[in-house]
């Protein structure tokens, strides 16, 4: 055997060399990985959760370094629900906790009216029923992505941490749905 077991155990050779690491849940993540993806990107920032609320909370910052990243011609991208969509009221009746849904949407609102018009910095509602399910944030080539469990709000979700590394890969499939989803956006106004 060219490769024996012992190696293709700790190496990966298939579609999930994509897979930089997974945790059980989505507040595992240190949020050490999430400052060095957030720091480190170049060329494009891409949060598309549903409320991305908690970002705020994790990066005290994240305003200040949003724009310095925008000023430095880095795309910054948000993409959140509807907070008076059906969708969101349904959700709300799921996880049926006390910090809603929409409220939650409206507090990343409200930091994103903080950031005025910084140029690079673009901001959508989501159209689509599915999103709800799903976030995924991009950074340049890596990625996490949160696929929402039943009536779990997503700090409870598993996560995946992904690192382009093909076409049409796992980066390539989730980020061509974050594309759709933002083709299919209305622009948030302010």
């Amino acid at each position: 055997m060219l490769w024996p077991n012992a190696v293709k155990a700790v190496m990966k050779t298939g579609p999930d060399r994509e897979v930089v690491s997974v945790h059980p849940y989505r507040s595992a993540c240190p949020s050490s990985v999430w400052r060095s993806l957030i720091t480190d990107a170049r060329e494009e920032l891409t949060f598309a959760g549903y409320t991305n609320y908690f970002l705020w909370l994790e990066h005290p910052n994240l305003a200040t370094v949003l724009r310095k990243k925008a000023r430095a011609g880095v795309t910054v991208r948000f993409l959140l629900g509807e907070p008076d969509s059906e969708t969101t009221r349904r959700r709300e009746t799921v996880e049926q906790t006390a910090l809603t849904v929409s409220t939650r949407i409206r507090i990343t609102l409200e930091h994103l009216e903080r950031l005025g018009n910084t140029e690079n910095i673009e901001a959508r509602y989501s159209r689509h029923e599915g999103h709800i399910s799903l976030s995924v944030f991009r950074f340049d080539d890596q990625m996490l992505v949160t696929p929402h469990l039943s009536n779990l709000v997503g700090h409870d979700s598993p996560m995946l941490h992904l690192r382009r590394l093909q076409d049409d890969g796992m980066f390539d499939r989730f980020a061509s749905h974050v594309e759709a989803l933002w083709k299919e956006g209305a622009p948030i106004r302010s």
